[in-house]
């Protein structure tokens, strides 16, 4: 048996749901959808991701990440932007976002 860390196969860093009725969920997606972070794992932590801060009927603040697409561009690209995020994971302060990621424009064949 390989060592888990030696295999070529990346189908676990993620997949299309292709059957889910919510699909697409988010408009702006520039490569294959990857549903594996449907929740993202980061709401409970500081990230670039384009949020949106509002407070609860119980007064508690709480993140709208309804805008972002981070963890959805692509098998690859979600997967390695999610463990980036993940190695040193700040909990979210309840601020509001100060330096939004800004990804880089998606290019038009000519």
């Amino acid at each position: 048996m390989q060592p888990k860390d030696t295999t070529t196969n990346e189908a676990f860093k993620g997949f299309t749901n292709t059957a889910c009725p919510f699909l697409p969920c988010h408009s702006g997606v520039r490569g294959q959808f990857n549903c594996l972070f449907c929740y993202c794992p980061l709401i409970a932590y500081r990230c670039p991701g384009p949020y949106k801060v509002f407070t609860d009927r119980n007064g508690t603040r709480r993140k709208d990440c309804s805008d972002c697409t981070l963890p959805h561009n692509g098998t690859r690209g979600a997967w390695n932007f999610i463990q980036k995020w993940l190695e040193r994971p700040v909990i979210w302060d309840g601020q509001e976002q100060t330096r939004p990621y800004r990804q880089k424009p998606v290019r038009t064949k000519s």
